[in-house]
């Protein structure tokens, strides 16, 4: 009797064993994602496809149809970038300028974790919030993407962008975490934003000019008692305003005492973060 519960008690251990080796693997935690030993990116013209804008879109080097599904990352440029490639396919490399679409055709990215990177273009003065989520929505329907870890940057109107989409979307927006970053002089107000991890940047030619801005935007945002503490850096722009903020040095900018803004990249900031 004793062999037979032996044996029994050894078959359920084996096949529980076999169960778990067999259980699919969890892509969401991120060290479970296959390497990226560089990938492509790919110009989707606006109007070729049913996007609200055309685009960029780069793909790690593993990145297949049958999965995993990735983080994503929306990059929102800034005014100099504006144009239309459904009239002229060329100004769609505009976007090559600055940001993430910059750093990968320098073959200069290398976040921590391999993401989907899509860069639109805006066809307009600015850009419309609900296309912004429109946008997202057609990226989530045909690229491999982890809904839970969508993730938004914008610079100068981009910046903009970023901050209305999370204050006006708030828990319908797809962001897990945002990053906007704003030239010197612009002012946001904070009224109704809350429920989104959110890292602000401002540049400014003399450095600290636009902490005190910043920080009142701080103090606004912090009175809706923000599930996550908003976090507000400055950086030193000079003569040359391209894309400051890739891995950032903790030499390039200030910030206010509750925070430590650049001894991380903003992408890790970022994967800190998931969506429920």
């Amino acid at each position: 009797m004793k062999k037979l519960i032996f044996i029994l008690a050894l078959t359920l251990l084996f096949a529980a064993c076999s169960v778990e080796e067999n259980a699919p693997t969890d892509f969401n935690v991120l060290n479970n994602l296959p390497v990226d030993t560089g990938g492509v990116q790919s110009v989707y013209n606006h109007q070729s496809t049913n996007a609200p804008y055309g685009f960029y879109a780069y793909t790690p080097s593993s990145y297949n149809v049958d999965g995993p599904n990735y983080p994503l990352l929306v990059y929102l440029h800034g005014s100099e970038e504006i144009g239309d490639s459904a009239i002229d396919p060329t100004q769609l490399s505009k976007l090559m300028q600055s940001g993430p679409p910059m750093l990968i055709g320098q073959n200069n990215w290398d976040p921590t974790y391999p993401m989907v990177v899509v860069s639109p273009q805006s066809h307009e003065t600015n850009w419309e919030t609900d296309k912004i989520h429109d946008l997202i929505s057609y990226l989530i329907d045909h690229f491999k993407v982890n809904e839970k870890r969508i993730y938004l940057i914008g610079c100068g109107i981009g910046g903009d962008a970023v901050f209305r989409y999370a204050r006006e979307y708030s828990n319908d927006s797809y962001a897990a975490a945002c990053v906007p970053i704003f030239e010197d002089e612009k002012i946001i107000k904070a009224k109704n934003f809350s429920k989104i991890p959110t890292w602000m940047l401002r540049g400014s030619a003399e450095g600290g000019v636009a902490v005190n801005t910043s920080i009142k935007t701080k103090e606004n945002i912090s009175v809706l008692s923000p599930m996550q503490k908003v976090k507000i850096s400055t950086y030193y722009v000079g003569d040359d305003y391209s894309w400051p903020i890739s891995n950032v040095d903790t030499d390039m900018g200030i910030e206010d005492n509750d925070i430590m803004a650049f001894s991380q990249s903003i992408y890790d900031w970022m994967f800190q973060f998931e969506k429920d």
